[in-house]
C-alpha cells in the first residue's frame, strides 16, 4: 500500500475544503470579466477619472447581468459540460429577474408607505438591485446536477436518429422549469440572505465591530472559500454601498479580504525567520501574492503551522480597524488583490487610509508570525533533519483542496531549492506504479521534446518508489509531488494535473530550450546526436548516477506487442457502466477474463484510484493497480471501454476507459502509441465512430512513432 506524506483530514474539513474549491472555480475564470468592469468603472462612471455617460451605461448591466450568468455558465459547466452550462444560464437569469421583481415590489410599498406620510417623493430613496453572485452559485450546480440526473433516466433509451430532437427538448423544458424556480424561491431566498447580512454588516459598522469578519476571512481564505464570501457576499454588499450617496458612492467592504497586507507579513516573516524550502521560497511568493495578486501563494505556509492563522487575523483586524478610523475604502472591488488593483480602486482622497492599512496589516501580520516561527525553530529544524518536508507537504495539500493545479503553487517547490545548473539531460516523469500514468505522460512530453529539437534529452517514467536523485527533472501528479520531492531533493520538480494535455509540459520544453542553449552558448557545440526514436523507459529502470538513462526504442513490431497485450476480445464498444466505479470494474474484469491477471488485481485498480486519479485528459481514463500489486499480473494486458454517452470522472468527462496491467515493457510500446491517438481530436473522433472492435485496436496501430 502506497503512503503519502500528508496527514490525514477530517471528513468535515475535507467536504468544506471541497465545497470552497467548488466555488472558487466557479469564480476565478470570470475574474477577467469583473477586471474589465471595474476598469470601467474607475474611468467612465461620475466618481471616475475621466466620467463619459454614455460608455457608462454598460456598468450596471455589465455586473447585473453578465458577471451572474457566466458565473453560472462555468459553474454549469464544470458539473455538466455545455448542458449543464446552458441549463443552469436559463436558471440564473430566472434568479435576476425574480429578484428585479421583489425589489420593485418593495420599492412600490415603501413608496406609498413613504407619500402617505406627506413627504415628497423627490426626496424618497429606492432600494438597489441585489446582484445574483449567490444565486448564480447555487443555481448552477442546481440545474447541472438535476439536468444530469434526467439524462441518466432515458440513457440508451432513444431511438436511433431521434438523439438531437430529445436533448434540445429535455434541456429546454428543464431550463424553463429551472427559470421559474429561480424567479420564484432563488430569487426570494437569496434578497431574503442578502438582506439579513447587509442589516449584520450595517450593525458591526455601527458598532464599531467590523474587525472581527477577519476572524471568519482568513481562516476561510486557507479553505478556499475566500472567493465565495468576498465575490459572492462582500462584493455584492459593496456595491450597495458603492451606489448610495449615504456612503460617498465607496465601500469598505471591498477591502475586507482584497487586502494584500497579511499575506505580505506571513510571507516575510518566512523570508526572515524561516527555514528550509519554505524560507528559500518566501521572497517570490511574496511578490506573486503582493504585486501579482494570487492570495492563494500563501496558504501552504499558513497550513504548515495552523497557529500562523492568528497572525493573519491580527493583520486582518488591524488593516479593517485602521480604514474603519481614517475612511480607507474602495469605489468597486479589487480584483485580483494586487496591491496595483486596490490603489487602482481606491475611492478619492482615501490613498493615504488605504496605503497604510496596507503597511500596518502587513507588519502586525509580521510579528506575530515571527514570534511563532522563532518559538516552533528548533522543533522544525529537528523534523527538517529528520527528512520531514512539511513545506512540501502542506504545498501537496493546498492544490489537492484547490482540486486543480496551480502554477504559483507548484512553483513555490521549484523555486524552493536549487536552480538547475547546466544543460537538462534526464527527465524523469514519477506516478505511484509507473505502469500507466506516467508512460503514457512521458511519451507526450518526449514528443514534445524532440519536436523542440533536443533528441539528446531522454524522457523515462518510474515509480515513485524506485527513483532516486540522478534526474536533472522530475515531472509527476501534484498529489504525488511531495512524494517525488523527498525522493529526488536535487532535481527541478514539476506538477501537472492533466498528464494527456497539461500547458506545464510546454514549460519544460521552454526550460529545456533555455538552459540546454545557454550551456551549448558557453561550450563548444558537440556532434549532433542520432535522433532517438519515440520510447518509453522500463518503470524500474534507473540510470547510474552521473550518466544518461536509455531509452527503450520502439520498434517496427507495434503490432506484435498489440496482438500480445491487446486483444479483441478486451475491447468493448458499449460500456454499461454509469459512474467511475463501475468503469473500473468494467475495465479490470476484462483484464481478468484476459487470463493475464489475477481477480484481486481489480481491488488495486481501486486502491490506485484513491491515491491519485486516473484521469488523463482528452476523454481519457487509464485505470490502473498499485505498484504493489504487480505480483498478480501475469503477463502485460491491456483493455478498453468506450462509452458512447460519456461518464463523471471526478467532474471531469470520459468516454474511453483503458485498463492497464503492466508486468514488463510489453505495453509501454503500445501505451505510447495511444497516447499519440489522444492528442489529436480527429483520431479520437474516429475512436468515436468506430462501428467494432478491430477499429479501435487499428487506430492505435497505425499511429506512426
Amino acid at each position: 500500500m502506497s503512503t503519502t506524506t500528508a496527514a490525514p483530514k477530517s471528513s468535515a474539513r475535507i467536504h468544506v475544503q471541497k465545497f470552497g474549491t467548488f466555488l472558487s472555480g466557479m469564480i476565478m475564470p470570470n475574474i477577467p470579466a469583473l477586471i474589465a468592469w471595474g476598469i470601467l468603472t474607475m474611468f467612465f462612471i461620475p466618481k471616475g477619472f475621466t466620467p463619459n455617460e454614455a460608455v457608462a451605461t454598460v456598468v450596471g448591466p455589465m455586473i447585473h447581468y453578465l458577471l451572474p450568468i457566466i458565473i453560472a455558465y462555468t459553474g454549469g459547466h464544470m458539473v455538466y459540460g455545455l448542458r449543464g452550462a446552458v441549463v443552469a444560464s436559463i436558471g440564473v437569469m430566472g434568479a435576476i429577474a425574480g429578484s428585479d421583481y421583489l425589489i420593485a415590489q418593495e420599492n412600490a410599498r415603501l413608496l406609498e408607505a413613504w407619500l402617505a406620510t406627506g413627504k415628497a417623493e423627490a426626496d424618497f430613496s429606492e432600494l438597489g438591485q441585489v446582484h445574483m453572485f449567490i444565486g448564480a452559485m447555487v443555481m448552477a450546480p442546481l440545474s447541472a446536477y438535476s439536468m444530469r440526473w434526467l439524462d441518466k433516466l432515458w440513457e440508451n433509451k432513444i431511438k436511433a436518429g431521434l438523439e438531437m430532437l430529445v436533448n434540445m427538448f429535455s434541456a429546454g423544458i428543464w431550463g424553463f422549469v429551472l427559470l421559474i424556480i429561480g424567479f420564484y424561491p432563488i430569487a426570494w431566498l437569496v434578497n431574503g440572505l442578502m438582506s439579513i447580512l447587509s442589516s449584520a454588516v450595517n450593525w458591526l459598522v455601527a458598532n464599531n465591530l467590523l474587525p472581527l469578519t477577519s476572524i471568519i476571512i482568513e481562516p476561510a481564505k486557507v479553505l478556499f472559500l475566500n472567493n465565495a464570501i468576498n465575490h459572492g457576499v462582500l462584493t455584492p454588499l459593496g456595491l450597495a454601498q458603492a451606489g448610495d450617496a449615504a456612503y460617498n458612492n465607496r465601500s469598505i467592504l471591498f477591502l475586507l479580504e482584497a487586502n494584500p497586507g497579511p499575506g505580505l507579513g506571513l510571507l516575510l516573516a518566512f523570508a526572515l525567520v524561516g527555514i528550509g524550502a519554505a524560507k528559500a521560497s518566501a521572497p517570490g511568493a511574496a511578490f506573486i501574492q503582493f504585486v501579482g495578486g494570487i492570495h492563494e501563494v500563501y496558504f501552504p505556509y499558513a497550513l504548515m503551522k495552523p497557529a500562523l492563522i492568528l497572525a493573519l487575523i491580527g493583520g486582518g483586524m488591524t488593516g479593517v480597524t485602521t480604514n474603519m478610523l481614517l475612511g480607507g475604502a474602495l469605489r468597486a472591488p479589487a480584483a485580483p488583490g494586487s496591491i496595483l488593483a486596490v490603489l487602482a480602486q481606491t475611492a478619492p482622497g482615501a490613498y493615504f487610509a488605504v496605503i497604510l492599512s496596507v503597511v500596518l496589516s502587513a507588519t502586525v501580520t509580521f510579528l506575530i508570525a515571527a514570534a511563532i516561527l522563532r518559538a516552533s525553530r528548533k522543533t522544525d529544524l529537528a523534523a527538517e533533519a529528520a527528512g520531514e518536508d512539511r513545506f512540501a507537504s502542506a504545498v501537496s495539500q493546498t492544490e489537492a483542496n484547490k482540486g486543480k493545479s496551480s502554477d504559483a503553487l507548484s512553483g513555490l517547490l521549484a523555486g524552493g531549492g536549487a536552480a538547475h545548473s547546466g544543460p537538462i539531460k534526464s527527465i524523469v516523469f514519477a506516478c505511484d506504479a509507473g505502469m500507466g500514468s506516467s508512460a503514457m505522460g512521458a511519451s507526450v512530453l518526449r514528443k514534445k521534446i524532440q519536436a523542440a529539437g533536443f533528441g539528446d534529452v531522454t524522457v523515462v517514467n518510474k515509480a515513485i518508489a524506485s527513483l532516486d536523485d540522478a534526474f536533472d527533472v522530475v515531472v509527476s501528479h501534484e498529489d504525488l509531488i511531495a512524494r517525488a520531492t523527498q525522493r529526488t531533493p536535487s532535481a527541478v520538480h514539476v506538477a501537472v494535473d492533466n498528464f494527456m494535455s497539461s500547458p506545464r509540459y510546454d514549460e519544460v520544453v521552454d526550460m529545456v530550450r533555455r538552459t540546454n542553449s545557454e550551456a551549448a552558448a558557453e561550450a563548444p557545440a558537440p556532434e549532433a546526436p542520432a535522433p532517438v526514436p519515440a520510447a518509453t523507459a522500463a518503470p524500474e529502470a534507473a540510470p547510474t548516477a552521473g550518466a544518461v538513462p536509455a531509452a527503450v526504442a520502439v520498434a517496427d513490431h507495434a503490432d506484435e506487442a498489440s496482438d500480445s497485450v491487446l486483444k479483441l476480445s478486451s475491447i468493448v464498444l458499449d460500456g454499461t457502466a454509469g459512474d467511475k466505479d463501475g468503469a473500473i470494474k468494467e475495465a479490470g474484469d476484462l483484464l481478468v477474463a484476459s487470463g493475464n491477471v489475477d481477480a484481486g488485481y481489480v481491488d488495486s485498480m481501486y486502491e490506485r484510484e484513491k491515491s491519485v486519479s486516473t484521469y488523463m485528459g482528452n476523454l481519457l481514463a487509464i485505470p490502473h493497480g498499485t505498484n504493489e500489486a504487480k505480483s498478480m499480473i501475469l503477463s502485460s494486458s491491456i483493455s478498453v471501454v468506450r462509452y458512447p454517452n460519456g461518464i463523471d470522472w471526478n467532474g471531469n468527462p470520459v468516454k474511453f476507459v483503458i485498463g492497464i496491467a503492466g508486468a514488463g515493457n510489453d505495453h509501454l510500446e503500445l501505451l505510447g502509441k495511444i497516447a499519440e491517438v489522444f492528442l489529436d481530436e480527429s483520431k479520437i473522433a474516429e475512436l468515436e465512430a468506430a462501428t467494432d472492435a478491430q477499429q479501435i485496436k487499428d487506430a492505435f496501430g497505425k499511429v506512426n512513432g
